[in-house]
Parts: C-alpha cells; structure tokens; sequence
C-alpha cells in the first residue's frame, strides 16, 4: 500500500516526540525520495538531524525549507540555533532579524499564529481527501492560503487537486502564480503545462515544456508531455484530453464559474474579507 507523504510525517512527528531521531530521520528520507517532500517535511527533518549531532545536515534541511516557504517562522529560528552552535554569530543574527521581519501579521493573526492555522487546515485538507472530500478538501487548502499565501507548497498541493477536480482554469492560475513566484520551482512549471494543455491550449503548454526541457534537458516527463502534444494535429487539444503520462487527469477544464479563456483568468474565488 502506497503511504501518504502526509501519513510519513505524521510518524515521523511521533518518533521525533520519542526522542528518536534517527528513526525520524528514516521515516522523512522516505518522504524525499518519493520527490513528494514539502516544507514542513524539511523543517522536520533539520530539526531531527540537529539533535542527532548532524548540523551541516540540518542546515541544508532548513534551507529546503525556506526555499519553499521563506517565511517559515521556525525554520530560520531554528537555523539561527544550529548557526549560533557552530559558532557564526553573525549569520545567526541575520536569520533572527529575518524571523523578526517575517513575523508580522496575516489575516488579522501573528503570522506564527497563521502560519500554524494554515498547516492545520492542509492537514484537515488531507484528512477530507483521504475520506473522499475532494471538494471540501480544495476549501481547506485555499483558507490555508488565505492565511499564508506565500507557502507555496500548500499553493502546489492545491493545483493538483483542481486538476483531479477537473477545474483546469483555476489549476492553472494556481501554477502561474507559483512559477512567478518562484521560476525555478520546474515541477510547477511542468504542471503548468499540464493544466495549461488541459485547459485547451496547446500552444501555451508547448511553450511552458519547451521552456522546461531547456532548464531540466534529463527530465523523461517533460519529453513524454512534449511527444503528448507532438500527436495531435494542431498542438491545440480540447479540455478533457486523454491523461498525460504520470498524471490522473482531470475530465474537465471548466472553472467554477464556466468562465476564463486561454490566460486563465476566469474561475477566481472571491478573497474572504
């Protein structure tokens, strides 16, 4: 049975409680190699490897982390504490007066306070999904960015989800803004062309792969999505097409509200006030 990244973590939590660390450590290199990791995963895995004597490690591990979200709170705490071990004070106090700066507020909330409420509403997102809420699941994901809408990973998550729900439009906004964000997150870019290809455009898909394929020449994805549209006759594919390799593809490109052409712009949720 295939586990969760989600479920691994949740373990992995439960061994870091015990005080093991090492068995954390195993339970979250899992999570990486199923190239399915996202920034709590990191974090943990940093903090695991911080206490197991293993500092260079758990910079890196932090670093991933904030790659992903760079106002993770407690990642650039944490690795202040693993600096400040190791005897580079002056790096130390950067990442503190990063901390300091990050932590304003969202949502009316301390940003730690939201930061913390929209991992809980991620974890009742996958709670949903797993029960087969696909639709309440999306909802959950997108409090989740309202009240952090610069974790990318939860914003990523939420992509594939429309796209499982057939809401290639909002699939592709979703991508688009996570790619302006952060150009050199590919596998957001691959699936913005995934979404984009089932929204119906060919053309825009072809462009966004072509693009990837020169940054990522090894990926075999990238190549089978290419060859994908090298099939059809004009490069331009109706919404609803065939799964692309590696993908459960949606059954429709429609956005909540019917509406959005090629850019995308239709089938934006109305911000909460």
């Amino acid at each position: 049975m295939d586990i969760s990244p989600e479920h691994l973590v949740e373990q992995a939590r439960e061994r870091f409680e015990l005080q093991d660390y090492y068995g954390a450590i195993h339970l979250l290199q899992e999570v990486l190699a199923s190239g399915r990791a996202f920034a709590d995963a990191h974090h943990l895995l940093g903090l695991s490897y911080s206490l197991a004597g293993q500092p260079d490690n758990a910079l890196a591990e932090f670093d991933r982390a904030l790659q992903l979200n760079p106002r993770y709170i407690e990642a650039l705490i944490h690795r202040a504490i693993v600096l400040n071990e190791l005897g580079r004070e002056g790096e130390a106090e950067e990442m503190l007066h990063l901390a300091a700066k990050a932590s304003g507020t969202r949502e009316g909330f301390p940003s730690h306070v939201a930061a913390k409420l929209a991992n809980q509403h991620a974890a009742l997102g996958e709670a949903y999904l797993e029960a087969g809420g696909l639709s309440q699941a999306i909802r959950q994901y997108e409090e989740a960015l309202d009240l952090g809408p610069g974790f990318q990973d939860l914003r990523y998550k939420l992509g594939r989800l429309l796209l499982q729900a057939g809401r290639a439009l909002d699939a592709r906004e979703q991508f688009a803004a996570i790619v302006r964000d952060r150009p050199n997150y590919l596998d957001a870019a691959a699936m913005l062309g995934l979404a984009c290809y089932l929204a119906g455009d060919g053309l825009a898909a072809r462009a966004v792969w072509k693009e990837c394929r020169e940054r990522r020449p090894e990926d075999p994805r990238i190549e089978a999505y290419l060859a994908m549209l090298d099939r059809t006759d004009s490069g331009v594919v109706t919404a609803g097409a065939a799964s692309a390799p590696g993908e459960d593809a949606p059954t429709s490109g429609k956005s909540r509200t019917g509406k959005g052409g090629a850019g995308g712009g239709g089938g934006r949720r109305k911000k909460r006030s």
